[in-house]
């Protein structure tokens, strides 16, 4: 996992906003957000998508457990958020290091068309 970016972001080879970090999940900052509130969470064990951290179901528990954690920490039940996975290119993975999306901090729009 030497050229992926997330992994070198967990290396601190490459800055990011830190919002979350526990033994095993890390999040930050989305650089382009697609919201108001855009925050990334990752395992910091590698896989590729969740199709991959799928063989791994202790590994998606604990990603939703930080996820859970840290919107309760910030009342953002309250409002509301959008968790999303992309998997593969046409759905819009561009780091092919399993990720979870949260949107939040204003009204989102549907999905489709």
């Amino acid at each position: 996992m030497d050229n992926c970016l997330f992994c070198k972001i967990l290396k601190n080879e490459i800055p990011a906003k830190k919002i979350y970090e526990d033994d095993v999940v890390f999040g930050f900052v989305d650089i382009y957000p697609q919201a108001k509130t855009h925050l990334l969470f990752i395992h910091k064990s590698h896989t590729a998508n969740i199709n991959e951290m799928a063989n791994d179901p202790k590994a998606i528990g604990e990603v939703f457990q930080a996820i859970q954690k840290y919107t309760r920490s910030e009342s953002m039940e309250q409002e509301g958020f959008r968790v999303v996975t992309n998997l593969g290119p046409l759905a819009g993975q561009t780091v092919f290091h399993t990720h979870f999306h949260v949107l939040a901090g204003e009204k989102l729009g549907r999905f489709g068309s």
